[in-house]
């Protein structure tokens, strides 16, 4: 009876660590547009959005792994009814909303090639 407790235990062990390991790869994995996201955060271009918005999520769905570096600001409570004040006192109308560091912004689905053209960051090559 013990040895088979043993048993089950190792398994699961074994189970646990590939399913701890295969989490940390997908999550530590660069992603193909790292850099220009990074980018876009040292140029100060700001991405404004809720987490219910769906053309938000299309938006980060266009940076793929890389979403996790953009340099997104929640604007939504979290009950989904209201605006943050940080987007209130920036007098965000719409999401997503992207605000560039000269001031200018551009909302809804903003292709990454206009992106690059307002901030000078490069798209890399496909």
């Amino acid at each position: 009876m013990k040895k088979e407790y043993l048993i089950i235990g190792g398994i699961t062990l074994f189970v646990l660590a590939g399913i701890i390991g295969i989490s940390y790869r997908e999550n530590n994995t660069p992603g193909k547009l790292d850099g220009f996201a990074q980018c876009l955060k040292d140029k100060g271009a700001i991405f404004y959005g809720a987490f219910w918005c769906p053309h938000c999520q299309n938006q980060k769905k266009m940076f793929g792994r890389s979403a996790k570096l953009l340099p997104y600001v929640e604007c939504s409570t979290p009950n989904g009814q209201g605006q943050l004040p940080v987007c209130n006192d920036k007098k965000i109308e719409g999401y997503p909303t992207w605000e560039f560091s000269d001031g200018s912004r551009e909302g809804g689905e903003v292709p990454l090639s206009t992106l690059a053209t307002k901030t000078g960051c490069t798209l890399p090559q496909k």
